[in-house]
């Protein structure tokens, strides 16, 4: 039986991150929000029509057999195991979880750059306060996030380029997706990304030509970025490097 992914149509967001393990185990799987009904299908899993335990607040959710699992960083802590996308033992596992934890915490900053009042306004509402947000992001939060990601990487007692243990694990597809997605949003304040944080650069390319990942990027399951999405590029917050 096939996965089931609940997530909005027409933009990456949360559920890439979901998407790109999924395509890396060559797993069966509904993009169901993409779908004819799929929209009506996921609001009635969010309004509770489909039962108390199978109701999220918000998508992402994956649907497997009669189980539903909610918020990114549980759906890959359920699907590592399972998709070989973690190690073995139970202390990796639960340190792997609070890493993909850490990653949803940044996910949340890079989207308040643009929305830094409320998210019931538009960007265009808030363009002062979103200037001021991203300049602290960019010269705060960028290097204490992604310094930390590249240092795990250098400190892997086993060297293997991964953030954790020998193989590649649902981490490093996630740091893939931060990478690529500061490379959008921010061209101008990333051009010494490579330079500044080289373990979590090469981890990036290394992923992208993975066989599956480099097919899923070239076909059309691959939505592009775009401004209404968590990375959106708006030059008037992209600066150059200080």
């Amino acid at each position: 039986m096939a996965y089931e992914l609940y997530y909005w149509d027409g933009i990456q967001g949360r559920g890439e991150f979901i998407r790109l393990a999924l395509e890396e185990a060559g797993a069966d799987y509904l993009d169901v929000a993409r779908s004819s009904v799929g929209a009506q299908k996921m609001m009635a899993y969010l309004q509770g029509k489909q039962g108390y335990l199978d109701m999220p607040f918000a998508p992402p959710f994956l649907k497997d057999g009669d189980l539903v699992v909610s918020h990114l960083a549980n759906i890959l802590q359920y699907l590592g195991p399972k998709m070989n996308l973690v190690p073995d033992d139970e202390r990796t596992r639960v340190f792997a979880h609070g890493v993909q934890l850490t990653i949803s915490d940044f996910i949340a900053e890079v989207h308040d750059t643009h929305h830094p009042i409320s998210t019931a306004d538009y960007y265009e509402d808030q363009k002062p306060e979103a200037k001021a947000r991203t300049t602290s992001f960019l010269k705060h939060r960028v290097p204490k996030f992604i310094g930390y990601f590249d240092r795990l990487i250098d400190c892997n007692p086993v060297k293997s380029g991964h953030v954790i243990g020998g193989s590649l694990s649902y981490v490093d597809l996630s740091l893939f997706q931060l990478a690529e997605g500061l490379t959008y949003a921010f061209p101008r304040a990333m051009v010494g990304f490579d330079r500044n944080y080289p373990h979590v650069a090469t981890l990036r390319d290394q992923v992208r030509q993975r066989p599956r990942i480099a097919s899923y990027l070239k076909s059309d399951r691959r939505l592009a970025f775009n401004e209404s999405g968590i990375f959106r590029h708006y030059p008037e917050l992209d600066q150059d490097p200080a």
